[in-house]
């Protein structure tokens, strides 16, 4: 739900212009600023052939970085700390992907957090209309996956009064104290969503989390 994947910003842009993406994903680049946090020091990410297959295009990664995603993800960035971690994926064509990881001090804490995201993600299509009345927002739950704690996927669809439409496809799990946020988006509706590969990389994602 803000660009890790670029989707379009021009979807919501008068007004989340610092979400930056419908989809609430980063783009690629990652600001030159940054800090690289070690390998060693994090969950493992997403490789790009672990996410949903571009028909056209391989896909790209970013490093590893400390810090909150710039701009904030659509939806589920408000309730970012500062401990998070993320990777950036991106394709040659207007797809795409954002990890975002959060290890917290205990694993009822990281339980807490996982679910304060589902309902941020739940409220996210009314909140977007309410800050846009030239946006029409739609969400779908796409229900919970077994893997490890488990984890939840979630689509939205915006599309503009001056023609934009886009998809973005989420989903939030959790392994012990670790909690990981996928994004994924492009230009489209729910008909070009690719729930079943997204549904794959989420499990890899939470599978390789340590």
């Amino acid at each position: 739900m803000g660009e890790i994947m670029q989707i379009r910003a021009r979807g919501i842009r008068a007004t989340v212009a610092a979400l930056a993406a419908v989809a609430g994903v980063a783009a690629v680049a990652v600001p030159a600023a940054a800090a690289t946090t070690p390998a060693s020091a994090t969950p493992r990410f997403l490789e790009p052939a672990e996410l949903p297959p571009h028909p056209t295009s391989p896909w790209y990664a970013g490093p590893v970085t400390a810090g909150q995603p710039d701009p904030l993800p659509v939806c589920v960035g408000e309730a970012l700390p500062s401990i998070a971690t993320h990777r950036s994926y991106g394709t040659e064509f207007d797809t795409n992907a954002q990890q975002i990881t959060v290890v917290e001090r205990t694993a009822q804490r990281a339980k807490d957090f996982a679910a304060l995201l589902r309902k941020d993600i739940a409220g996210c299509a009314k909140k977007l209309m309410e800050q846009d009345p030239d946006l029409t927002a739609t969400q779908k739950s796409y229900g919970r996956l077994d893997v490890e704690e488990g984890a939840h996927v979630y689509g939205l669809h915006t599309a503009s009064a001056w023609g934009s439409s886009d998809i973005g496809l989420f989903s939030v799990g959790r392994d012990g104290r670790t909690v990981t946020v996928v994004l994924w988006g492009q230009m489209g509706n729910f008909q070009h969503a690719q729930v079943a590969d997204f549904k794959e990389t989420t499990v890899t994602a939470v599978d390789k989390l340590y």
